[in-house]
């Protein structure tokens, strides 16, 4: 085995790689803190990432507001099609499963999340909502700085997971190492999938006999046990879980069955992070949307009907996030652009639904966009704070005023 062959990226979190020089180096040099307190240890948080930048106004649709249908002639949803909530704003007719579980009290609305000064970039918007960061680049994760203060034991190889392919930078921390696994089949180090190298890594790590030295050696040897251990045992700790629900066929649908059988299994998992997407409709927005947005809504059903039938609705939060809105005019490819604020979804057995914050007025615009009323931050603190009774010091730059969403 070669050494160019090894340093591959790995799925057990950080990256192998030659100039990878600040996250080992801080790694190793980060003390243990104490454990959490007692009474919340036992709450997960799963966070979904609505890829490309979800188009807010057609999925809490503001039927109650003229400008809407004058901004969006053929994009505009029909008041009698829109799943109302009140006589202003309503639900995508595509998300019926999402207003059942709201209308039972389960779903909260935050509306109009966003920031100061928005970067209408997909790369830029994406780091700042990960790394909850806008004013400057960061190199770890919110969820990422909120698990190295966390206390939680070494020993566990599933403290946080995420159901991706790679690891998204908002569960990169200094000392937690996050696996990413896209899927069961899938899990491990690239190296370790062919059992030659694996067992010459293994038998040159144990005899020192490695045919080149690096200072991080040791914590490439350890990202490589939890990962050849972690694939090995993540089937097994799951395999008694019987799911109780029938989720959609869909990536979504399948990652989502996998989080109910982690959080089921009670590993001692605090956050689970999910993908769906893209909702980067510049053209032809309608199909591709409402189909994204039903896919979430009866997956999201389906996760909270197979917890339900576990005892395990009120152990789980769902937050969900996408890097911008889109604009408030439709273009002439009956699609939207990059724009700013837009809705996140809190769900759960343990919150107090509704709505929250303000709808943002479509006419008073920021130069056709619409002006964010919660900064997405105060959505974190309220999690951070609430929902894990942690301090967000260490994890948000700054205060920011939590929201009374919990029970």
């Amino acid at each position: 085995m070669n050494r160019s062959r090894f340093l591959l990226g790995t799925v057990a979190g950080l990256s192998v790689a030659a100039n990878a020089n600040n996250l080992f180096g801080m790694a190793l040099a980060q003390p243990v803190l104490p454990g959490l307190p007692g009474g919340v240890d036992d709450r997960v948080l799963i966070v979904i990432n609505l890829q490309g930048g979800n188009d807010g106004l057609n999925t809490i649709v503001p039927h109650g507001m003229p400008s809407y249908y004058r901004y969006r002639p053929t994009l505009g949803i029909a008041p009698g099609d829109v799943l109302q909530i009140d006589r202003n704003v309503g639900f995508n007719p595509e998300m019926k499963s999402l207003k059942s579980l709201y209308d039972a009290g389960n779903v909260a609305i935050v509306q109009g999340a966003g920031y100061p000064a928005p970067d209408h970039s997909h790369f830029r918007s994406t780091e700042i909502w990960q790394t909850a960061e806008p004013e400057h680049y960061e190199t770890t994760g919110w969820v990422g700085r909120y698990l190295d203060g966390a206390g939680l034991p070494e020993s566990n190889l599933f403290n946080a997971v995420a159901l991706a392919p790679v690891l998204p930078e908002v569960m990169i921390g200094r000392k937690v190492d996050v696996p990413a696994i896209a899927a069961l089949a899938g899990f491990g180090l690239s190296s370790d999938r062919n059992a030659s190298e694996r067992g010459t890594f293994a038998s040159m790590d144990k005899t020192g006999s490695m045919p080149f030295s690096s200072p991080y050696l040791a914590t490439v040897a350890t990202i490589e046990d939890h990962a050849q251990r972690g694939s090995e045992e993540l089937p097994k700790l799951i395999a008694g879980y019987k799911t109780s629900a029938s989720y959609p066929a869909t990536p979504l649908g399948r990652s989502l069955a996998l989080a109910a059988q982690i959080v089921g299994s009670r590993l001692g998992t605090r956050v689970i992070y999910v993908q769906h997407g893209s909702f980067d409709t510049h053209a032809a927005q309608k199909g591709t949307q409402d189909r994204l947005l039903r896919e979430f809504s009866d997956g999201i059903a389906a996760f909270y009907q197979d917890l339900a039938a576990h005892g395990n609705e009120k152990r789980v939060l769902t937050m969900t996030f996408s890097e911008f809105g889109r604009r408030v005019a439709e273009n002439g490819s009956r699609g939207t652009d990059h724009g700013e604020a837009a809705p996140m979804f809190l769900i759960g057995g343990g919150l107090k639904g509704g709505l929250y914050g303000d709808q943002p007025s479509l006419e008073d615009l920021d130069n056709g966009d619409a002006k964010f009323t919660v900064d997405f931050r105060s959505v974190y603190a309220t999690v951070i704070e609430k929902w894990f009774a942690r301090p967000t010091a260490g994890v948000l730059a700054g205060t920011f005023p939590t929201m009374r969403i919990f029970a």
